[in-house]
């Protein structure tokens, strides 16, 4: 026989739950917002003692409200919240099952793609999945086998609220680590979030490419055009991310078209340009906007990339020399254009003058004897003291460090120690290393 305690107890509950079943939109507002004060951070059987053991009761009569009222998006936070506090609780693995076995998971994916939910309802929805994910490994690959990672990917890359994706973030995070399975899924996914139009989603997408990229151990080839494009971009912040992702991917299989592209974008194709000087003189207004150009920031930003990448690693600086390195950035130098093109460019030449002694004699062969002066005085603010005819020499030179390597492919020592150094003449490996690249560029 049940207490009298226990009888009052029951009959609690059972007036809790006929009351919410006859309540009108209204009145189950205010006993979710009372829930909510009362209930927030507790556990599991912390929760069973306040609902008299049937707690999932009413969790059951959310989860269905949840279901019916989800696509208006009526008091909508407050239901997820409210169901937060079950799954959430310690002790309660058992609420998370009764929530997953109604379609709990795709529900939570739908919100996140329906236009008419507020973006604080869908960031509470991106809440409840963290705390499934967190579960354990089969929860995330529920969440990937429900089509989550491209719901999830989506919303971020639409999503106006920095808050919102940062906590979308933390979301994919999860689901990269201990996900075996469905790592690679993750993985394409943040690389297909790099050409989004919101600069916060392409910084917080790289920043965990990082990690996934780790995590992997592999790259997929899509990712050296689509960051290379991410380099176009005029948040600082962004193209920081990008560069740091750069230089992770120098340690991969994508290391000499990730290289070459960035060469490459030194120099920016004819039509890009010409389309632009077109406008020009059709559209005044279009000479506001030059410096702003994506081919011009690709071109400043890959000088920069150089720079940085040639700095940390002196073999890798003599692996871009067989690349053209040398005569593609003083094109770029004399590229009237855009002055930060010309000024990092300049500043990344003259590391690579003061490196190699093949590189000092071509660059100032090309340029003259004033010209190479006024670079070595300043390099850094070389781009305001040239003329036209400076600029025009710095933009049609013919240098061409890679013809004098090949002539090396002998090893022969004293040429070596020309380009090298001697330090590196015993380096065995790295000759054999450095013919196979000429090889690949005579191709």
């Amino acid at each position: 026989m049940t207490s009298i305690k226990e009888q009052a107890a029951i009959s609690r509950l059972l007036s809790f739950l006929q009351e919410w079943d006859n309540a009108g939109k209204g009145l189950r507002t205010q006993i979710l917002t009372k829930f909510i004060e009362t209930n927030e951070g507790k556990t599991g059987p912390e929760l069973e003692l306040e609902f008299s053991q049937g707690a999932s009761l009413f969790l059951i009569r959310l989860t269905t409200w949840l279901r019916i009222t989800y696509m208006t998006g009526l008091d909508l936070e407050k239901i997820l919240r409210s169901i937060g506090i079950f799954l959430s609780a310690v002790s309660s693995n058992r609420y998370l099952i009764e929530f997953l076995e109604i379609g709990g998971v795709l529900t939570l994916l739908e919100i996140l793609g329906l236009e008419k939910i507020k973006e604080e309802d869908k960031k509470e929805s991106i809440k409840l999945l963290q705390i499934i994910a967190n579960t354990g490994r089969k929860y995330k690959e529920l969440i990937c086998e429900s089509y989550g990672v491209r719901a999830i990917a989506e919303f971020l890359a639409k999503s106006k609220s920095e808050e919102t994706q940062e906590e979308v973030q933390i979301l994919l995070d999860a689901l990269v680590h201990g996900n075996p399975k469905y790592q690679n899924q993750v993985y394409k996914g943040l690389i297909a979030l790099l050409p989004c139009r919101s600069p916060k989603a392409q910084q917080l997408a790289m920043q965990t490419l990082r990690i996934a990229q780790a995590i992997i151990g592999a790259t997929h080839p899509s990712i050296v055009d689509c960051v290379l494009k991410v380099l176009g971009t005029m948040h600082l912040e962004v193209q920081y991310e990008a560069i740091e992702l750069i230089k992770d991917l120098i340690h991969y299989d994508v290391r000499l078209p990730l290289l070459k592209g960035l060469v490459a974008l030194l120099i920016p194709p004819v039509k890009e340009t010409s389309k632009l000087q077109a406008k020009i003189f059709t559209d005044s207004s279009v000479l506001q906007i030059t410096t702003q150009l994506p081919v011009f920031l690709q071109q400043a930003a890959a000088a920069k990339t150089i720079g940085i990448l040639a700095r940390g690693d002196l073999k890798l600086a003599e692996e871009l020399l067989h690349f053209r390195v040398v005569h593609s950035l003083m094109t770029a130098m004399g590229n009237t254009d855009h002055s930060n093109s010309q000024r990092l460019a300049s500043l990344t030449l003259e590391y690579f003058v003061q490196l190699f002694p093949l590189v000092e004699e071509h660059v100032r062969k090309a340029m003259g004897e004033e010209l190479y002066q006024l670079f070595l005085s300043n390099a850094e603010i070389l781009y305001t003291k040239i003329d036209s005819i400076q600029a025009d020499i710095l933009a049609a030179n013919k240098v061409n460090v890679t013809k004098a390597l090949h002539l090396c492919e002998g090893t022969n020592a004293s040429c070596l120690n020309f380009f090298m150094g001697p330090g590196d003449l015993n380096d065995v490996e790295y000759v054999t290393h450095l013919e196979k690249l000429n090889s690949e560029s005579k191709e």
